[in-house]
């Protein structure tokens, strides 16, 4: 009988976990496998090691915590570079009304707020 030679695909996926607010993205090798009766099976590397599939229960690498989001890659690097380099202020917004939102109000004092990863993942927080 011949062996089939495994079919690898390469998945990069980015973590987010909800407890602690860190964030990460990792590359993947995936080995699509068919044994002797013929069933399929997956084999995960990760920077050439094996790996549980990150699917199925990742785990945080700060607080190894378990409730992790699961995003497409680069959604992490791409808030990472955004709050290394923030873009530049805008402007005060001049206030017509007797109501001035709290972004107008720290633009005028010269003050910015400064994001973390978690509040930019509050949205996806379930309630």
């Amino acid at each position: 009988m011949s062996e089939i030679t495994p079919t690898t695909v390469h998945e990069a996926y980015a973590f987010a976990c909800m407890r602690c607010g860190h964030g990460w993205e990792q590359a993947y090798e995936i080995e699509h496998h068919v044994d002797g009766s013929n069933n399929d099976y997956v084999i995960y590397k990760a920077d050439g090691e094996r790996v549980p599939s990150p699917l199925s229960r990742p785990t945080c690498m700060n607080c190894d915590g378990h409730l992790v989001r699961i995003m497409g890659s680069g959604r992490v690097s791409t808030v990472q570079k955004l709050l290394h380099n923030p873009q530049p202020t805008r402007p005060p917004i001049e206030d017509t009304g007797a109501g001035e939102t709290a972004a107008a109000t720290a633009a005028r004092a010269g003050t910015q707020h400064h994001w973390h990863l978690a509040d930019l993942l509050h949205p996806f927080h379930r309630k």
